[in-house]
C-alpha cells in the first residue's frame, strides 16, 4: 500500500496541474489509467486563451489565469506558453442580433472587443464569402496555447516538487476506511485521506465506485479535422473564426487549416472516435461560409468535452463524503482555465477557502461547488 496526502485521479490537464499546486502542501500521487499522461481530451485540444468563451464564471476563471500563463514560474517550460491568435466571431445577416448580444455580454469583462464591418472581416480572413458575412466582433487579446507545454511543464514540476504519477493505474475499487481513501488498480493499491477527482469524461463513474452521488456529468463528442490551405493563401496571420452561434470554427494549425462542426455529441466515456457525419458537417460548413475547397482530409480526430447542468466547471470538496473533491465538468475550457482551477483546488483543500485573487476576479466557492447540483 503506497500512502500519501493527497491522491489525484487523472494525469489530464486537470489532474497534473492540481497535483503540482497540492505538491506545495504535502505528498501527491496521481493515478493514470492510461499508459501515457493527457491521452484524452487534454492531448487532442487545440486550445485558446479566449476571455470572451463560457460564462460568467468561466470567464473570470480564465482572467484569473492569465498571470501564470505570461509568466510561469522559473523552469516551468522553455517556451512562451501563448502566442497571438486572435479571435473573430462572425455573424450572417440574420444572426446580427446574436452578435450584438454578444458583444455587449462580453465587454463587461473583456473591454478590448470590437465590432467589425463586413469589409473590414475580409480583409482579415480573405477567405470568408462576401455574401456571408455582414459583421464580427474581434477578441485582438486571444491567443494559442501550447497545450503540450503546458501539460508537460506541470508534470515535470510536479515530479520535481517530489509528486508522482502511476500510469496504467485504472482503478478498480475504491473505498473509504479509517478516515483514508482506498483506490485498488492494476498498478497497485495507494492510499490517502484526500482523493481529487479529476478523472475527466469517467469522473461520475470513479464517484460510482466510491459510493458517492454522482453530478450528473454528461461527456460530449467535439470532432475536428485539418485540411490543406489553398497555396495562393496565407493563412499563418488568420485568426480563430467562430460563427457566432458556434456552429462551426477553423483557425490555422501546423501550416493546415483546422475545422470543426463544434459538435456537442452526448457520448458515453470511451476513446473517442470521429463520426463520419461530423466530418462531413465540418467540410459543409465550412465551405459554406468561405471559398475553401475540400478535396481531402488530412487528419481527423475526436475527444470528449464534459459538461453539468450549469455548463460550470465543479471544483470543490462533495458535503457528502469526507475527503472526496471534485475537479470535474470543465467542459471546453478546461486548458485556457487550468492554473486558476488548480490554485482554487488546492487552496480549498488546504485552507478551505478560495485564494484572494480568485474572489477578487468575482469568484465564489458557491459558484463552483457541487452542493449547488444538488
Amino acid at each position: 500500500m503506497e500512502r500519501c496526502d493527497f491522491l489525484v485521479v487523472g494525469a489530464g490537464i486537470a489532474g497534473a496541474s492540481a497535483a503540482y499546486e497540492l505538491a506545495a502542501s504535502g505528498t501527491v500521487i496521481v493515478l493514470e489509467q492510461e499508459s501515457q499522461p493527457g491521452y484524452h481530451t487534454t492531448g487532442r485540444s487545440a486550445a485558446q486563451f479566449l476571455e470572451t468563451y463560457g460564462n460568467s464564471v468561466v470567464r473570470r476563471l480564465t482572467r484569473a489565469s492569465r498571470a501564470f500563463f505570461f509568466t510561469p514560474p522559473k523552469g516551468f517550460t522553455e517556451h512562451p506558453l501563448l502566442s497571438a491568435r486572435p479571435a473573430l466571431y462572425i455573424a450572417r445577416e440574420d444572426q446580427l442580433d446574436a452578435l450584438a448580444r454578444f458583444e455587449d455580454k462580453v465587454r463587461r469583462l473583456t473591454p478590448s472587443v470590437e465590432r467589425l464591418s463586413a469589409d473590414r472581416t475580409l480583409e482579415i480572413v480573405p477567405a470568408l464569402k462576401e455574401a456571408y458575412v455582414a459583421a464580427s466582433v474581434i477578441e485582438p487579446d486571444a491567443m494559442d496555447i501550447d497545450v503540450h507545454a503546458l501539460h508537460q511543464g506541470y508534470l515535470r514540476d510536479l515530479r520535481r516538487r517530489g509528486g508522482k504519477v502511476a500510469t496504467d493505474a485504472e482503478m478498480t475499487a475504491l473505498s473509504r476506511s479509517h478516515r483514508m481513501w482506498v483506490a485498488e488498480t492494476p498498478a497497485g493499491s495507494f492510499s490517502a485521506p484526500v482523493i481529487v477527482n479529476a478523472a475527466g469524461a469517467w469522473c461520475d463513474a470513479v464517484a460510482g465506485l466510491a459510493g458517492v452521488r454522482p453530478i450528473g456529468l454528461v461527456p460530449k463528442r467535439r470532432t475536428a479535422v485539418t485540411i490543406d490551405p489553398p497555396p495562393e493563401l496565407d493563412i499563418s496571420a488568420w485568426p480563430l473564426t467562430i460563427d457566432i452561434d458556434e456552429q462551426f470554427y477553423f483557425k490555422p494549425e501546423a501550416g493546415q487549416i483546422l475545422v470543426s462542426p463544434a459538435d456537442e455529441t452526448p457520448s458515453p466515456p470511451c476513446d473517442s472516435r470521429p463520426d463520419e457525419i461530423d466530418v462531413a458537417l465540418a467540410v459543409e460548413r465550412v465551405q459554406e461560409a468561405t471559398t475553401l475547397t475540400v478535396p481531402r482530409i488530412k487528419h481527423e480526430w475526436s475527444g470528449l468535452r464534459s459538461f453539468v447542468a450549469d455548463n460550470t466547471p465543479v471544483v470543490g470538496m462533495d458535503g457528502e463524503a469526507d475527503g472526496f473533491f471534485w475537479l470535474a465538468g470543465q467542459g471546453g475550457y478546461g486548458i485556457q482555465t487550468a492554473p486558476a482551477m488548480a490554485r482554487a483546488t488546492a487552496a480549498l483543500i488546504v485552507s478551505g477557502a478560495l485564494p484572494d485573487d480568485l474572489t477578487e476576479q468575482g469568484l465564489r466557492e458557491s459558484a463552483l461547488a457541487p452542493q449547488r447540483l444538488r
